[in-house]
């Protein structure tokens, strides 16, 4: 699907998320003055829309690639959808349930939290070679190594795919998307306005050293629902 309707209520837009081939997608949500979090949190940026449409983007991604300090903040646990979008997913080849990697260069990851523990398709953890408890990491999830000291997100992706992961949801954080964002790997943005004012000194969706030269966007779809605005960008 190259554009959404133009502008109307957030519905079923799994048909509009499905993409073929290899292909990046990060969905965020930020206030009108573009604070990503409030007091660290997502909170009341988002909306049961917001949720409908992140579920969605979920529902059609081989896998759910985010940042360990996202999944700490957030409360990440399982990723489980419903029969029927299971019922779809295997009649497209994918697995009943989206895959989730969760990125840490430390390994720093509380190994028996029920995301962990509970998963009902086995996690993967992006880390580097030297990182922390890799044997230990290895018992609860797949290791992708992605560089020895520094994380390579260029190497993380690649290895993603390597294992027929083709279509990648990135739910964040913000250090994260500047990462992919600087190494030309992200195809979509689907960005969430939230119709709120914060102020303050929160990141922004996109975090970290200036991208030079700044990357340019184009606009695909537009959606609302209620005073949430909902934006698709290609970086393609």
């Amino acid at each position: 699907m190259e554009r959404w309707d133009a502008v109307g209520e957030v519905d079923d837009l799994e048909a509009e998320l499905l993409v073929q081939g290899d292909h990046l997608r990060t969905l965020m949500v930020a206030s009108a003055d573009g604070a990503a979090t409030i007091a660290g949190r997502v909170g009341t940026l988002t909306s049961p829309a917001d949720q409908r449409l992140l579920l969605t983007a979920r529902a059609v991604a081989d896998v759910v690639l985010v940042g360990a300090g996202t999944v700490r903040a957030e409360g990440y646990g399982p990723l489980v959808v419903e029969e029927d979008v299971s019922s779809r997913r295997r009649a497209r080849g994918q697995t009943p349930h989206p895959g989730l990697a969760v990125v840490t260069a430390s390994g720093d990851l509380d190994l028996d939290h029920p995301l962990f523990t509970e998963a009902v398709t086995r996690p993967l953890v992006v880390t580097t070679a030297r990182s922390a408890r890799l044997d230990r990491i290895a018992q609860v999830a797949d290791v992708v190594t992605a560089g020895t000291d520094t994380l390579d997100v260029r190497a993380a992706v690649a290895a993603l795919r390597a294992r027929g992961l083709r279509r990648i949801g990135c739910e964040g954080g913000a250090r994260l998307n500047q990462a992919l964002v600087a190494a030309g790997l992200v195809d979509e943005l689907v960005l969430t306005t939230a119709p709120l004012l914060v102020g303050g000194e929160a990141a922004r969706i996109v975090h970290g050293d200036v991208l030079d030269p700044p990357r340019p966007l184009r606009l695909v779809g537009v959606l609302r629902s209620g005073d949430h605005l909902f934006t698709r960008w290609s970086l393609r």
